[in-house]
């Protein structure tokens, strides 16, 4: 089934760097200009801030705008939610809990904080009970507002504050994800505290990982709120691509294998093929020397673009299934272009190979066929050969990616608690 000529007709056509551009979307209020705000400002810096309102008992909340950066340490801008106890913090402060949310697309209104009422439990599109067209909401925010934490739940760049969202960048995610500690600092609702843990899924979960070995930009100066610490990070069914990739796949003929390798492991059906649609689109925003058509024919990339820069994954996914059918792969070239940049830039986008600076915690389903287990295992093997504390849980029953977060709940957290309360912590590595 090749694509309608109506669709073709209404295609955008793509910056002469053939990179994504963003489209034009309606956002929310608060939203609107955030694009127009310079970022070169401290990183953690609050641009701006919206009280709004929150069901949760004792808690008060509000969407944020804060200066990040990307992987090229260029200065961003992001967009969050943050959640505190009302009232002011105690002596000692207040722990701050970090999430990082799943994908929920690459436009600009794909914000988790944008819905209506962000500031609850996750509430997601796949699991019965979810309320809306995608997934938002802050895992256990009620259980952590009751125990005294802050939260901060960022939204990542491009997902509100202008540009293109570099989806499933880990090193830029990761950033976001530290930064938002800052930024939550910043506005004084630690109590001065500097003390967090990070949680995430599914491209969250990748964001964790990646954050725990950015220990450089954690130990940043100079910044909105300096001296952050990580006791720990949870990663719930964590994407890193960069362990996939074998010693000497980044030349020649290997490097077009691996392309193709990718293409093909996430290629079996219109869900998983538009995520890797969406990682390839966002590439070249964050590595300029690579373009759309390297990967994509001149019609793919137009429809890509198209559709990528204006719809959030569900919706991403149904129209590339409605317009293409099962004939989806033919947006793809035959042979990729730059196969070699591609996956050097795949590797450093990924998860740093360098020890984490606290403990890290994995769970995993051993149904999950959206992200691979095998991520997490080679990931743990990695980091634990630098010395590091990782250890993988794998779920009881038969739990796929979307069940992982409720699963996983009441694991992760007393292990949260017992980081900030300094108790000893078996070795992973070890087990």
């Amino acid at each position: 089934m090749k694509t309608s000529r109506a669709l073709i007709a209404a295609l955008a056509l793509i910056a002469a760097s053939g990179a994504a551009t963003a489209a034009q979307v309606a956002l929310p209020p608060f939203y609107q200009g955030l694009a127009a705000i310079s970022p070169e400002q401290p990183l953690g810096t609050v641009v701006a801030k919206e009280e709004i309102a929150t069901q949760i008992p004792g808690a008060q909340a509000w969407r944020i705008a804060y200066v990040s950066s990307d992987v090229g340490n260029r200065k961003t801008l992001s967009t969050g939610l943050v959640i505190a106890p009302k009232g002011a913090a105690p002596s000692g402060g207040r722990p701050i809990v970090a999430w990082a949310h799943g994908t929920t697309g690459t436009a600009q209104d794909c914000g988790p904080s944008q819905v209506f009422d962000p500031a609850q439990d996750l509430n997601e599109y796949n699991l019965i009970g979810g309320t809306s067209w995608t997934d938002f909401g802050v895992p256990a925010a009620t259980r952590f507002i009751a125990d005294g934490y802050v939260v901060v739940a960022t939204d990542y760049q491009g997902l509100g504050g202008g540009g293109v969202h570099q989806y499933a960048i880990a090193a830029t995610q990761g950033r976001d994800l530290i930064n938002a500690v800052r930024a939550v600092g910043s506005m004084g609702l630690s109590g001065g505290a500097r003390t967090a843990v990070a949680y995430g899924w599914s491209q969250g979960g990748g964001a964790t990982i990646a954050a725990a070995s950015l220990k450089d930009d954690i130990a940043q100066t100079g910044t909105a709120f300096d001296g952050i610490a990580f006791a720990g990070f949870v990663a719930m069914a964590p994407q890193d691509v960069a362990p996939l990739v074998p010693p000497g796949a980044t030349e020649g003929p290997a490097a077009e294998k691996m392309m193709g390798e990718l293409a093909t492991a996430f290629g079996d059906n219109v869900f998983n093929f538009t995520h890797y649609a969406m990682t390839m689109w966002a590439m070249p925003q964050a590595f300029p020397e690579l373009k759309l058509t390297d990967v994509f024919t001149d019609e793919g990339a137009k429809t890509l673009t198209e559709i990528l820069g204006k719809k959030c994954m569900h919706a991403a996914a149904d129209t590339i299934a409605f317009n293409l059918g099962s004939s989806y792969k033919s947006l793809l070239r035959t042979a990729p272009d730059n196969a070699s940049a591609w996956v050097k830039d795949i590797v450093a986008g990924s998860v740093a190979p360098a020890a984490p600076v606290a403990p890290v915690i994995i769970y995993f389903g051993d149904k999950d066929t959206t992200v691979d287990p095998t991520m997490g295992k080679l990931y743990q093997q990695q980091k634990c050969a630098m010395g590091a504390n990782v250890t993988r849980v794998q779920l009881p029953g038969e739990q796929n990616h979307f069940t992982t977060p409720p699963t996983a709940q009441p694991l992760y957290v007393p292990w949260i608690e017992d980081r900030f309360a300094g108790r000893a912590l078996e070795n992973g590595c070890t087990k």
